[in-house]
């Protein structure tokens, strides 16, 4: 009997213990789901920049009259100060309009012609930058640079890195703080990129009704009696003719072709950010 009771107690305390495991083990669960959530919510949302053929090809500008046609390295070095001009809020909100800014960039940087030879590593580098969103990594926040080898009497000049024969600095206070505000880190950016309007199809374009007329032209006066002769006074008409149908034939009837509208093609263009 003592045996009986001894077995039904032991047999008790073991599914008292499985209970026990089995609770401890269903609550934790909800705890780590609201750990993964915490950490998803925690990712912080890219900021979006649209840029355009064009802005592509400021950016090269830049990277290469800048660097002194130099190489890989130094083209991610100017390229990078661009991003950062770019992403800082202080500079203007394109790419082109950072390079075209006066007296900030080399004279000439948007007219001088780009050497055939550089255009493969200038698009590769222009890619990186734009596409990968990589950036030259001992450039930093650095947002100036000047010609290796000059000296300047200010102190909130702080060095960077030498790349591409340029000397890169950022602008900083006494206590170490930057003096601009700061650009954002690449990995919180992301290029859009958006095709110009000149990429458009010439058809789309002149659908586009124009806000001011259009000038016609001038009579040439240079032409030649030919051509004088050739002008159209009145409209031509073709003579009518009828056609019967042959029986059993089946007769198409044309349909007006619906007006285009407007202004819903207006708004479906993509605007050039250029």
């Amino acid at each position: 009997m003592r045996a009986e009771i001894s077995f039904g107690k032991s047999l008790i305390g073991i599914l008292f213990v499985g209970l026990a495991a089995a609770s401890c083990t269903t609550t934790s669960k909800p705890a780590a789901t609201a750990a993964n959530t915490k950490t998803k919510q925690g990712q912080p949302a890219k900021v979006t920049f649209n840029y355009t053929a064009k802005d592509r090809d400021c950016l090269q500008r830049a990277m290469y009259f800048e660097s002194q046609h130099s190489d890989e390295d130094g083209y991610m070095a100017v390229g990078t100060v661009v991003m950062n001009r770019l992403t800082s809020g202080a500079y203007p909100p394109s790419i082109c309009g950072v390079v075209a800014q006066k007296r900030q960039f080399a004279p000439g940087v948007m007219t001088r012609e780009v050497k055939p030879q550089a255009e493969t590593e200038l698009a590769s580098a222009a890619d990186a930058i734009l596409v990968k969103g990589a950036r030259h990594p001992a450039v930093k926040d650095a947002m100036f640079f000047h010609t290796n080898g000059l000296k300047f009497p200010y102190d909130n000049m702080h060095y960077v890195t030498v790349a591409g024969g340029n000397a890169f600095y950022e602008k900083r206070d006494s206590n170490g703080m930057l003096q601009t505000p700061p650009p954002l880190p690449s990995y919180e950016v992301a290029m859009n990129y958006v095709p110009g309007e000149s990429m458009l199809p010439p058809q789309f374009e002149a659908l586009i009704p124009s806000a001011v007329p259009v000038p016609l032209p001038a009579p040439d006066p240079m032409a030649t009696a030919s051509t004088a002769q050739m002008r159209i006074t009145a409209p031509v008409t073709a003579p009518e003719t009828s056609v019967e149908p042959e029986p059993g034939m089946p007769i198409a009837i044309p349909i007006p072709r619906p007006a285009y509208d407007s202004v819903m093609l207006r708004e479906s263009l993509p605007a050039n950010g250029g």
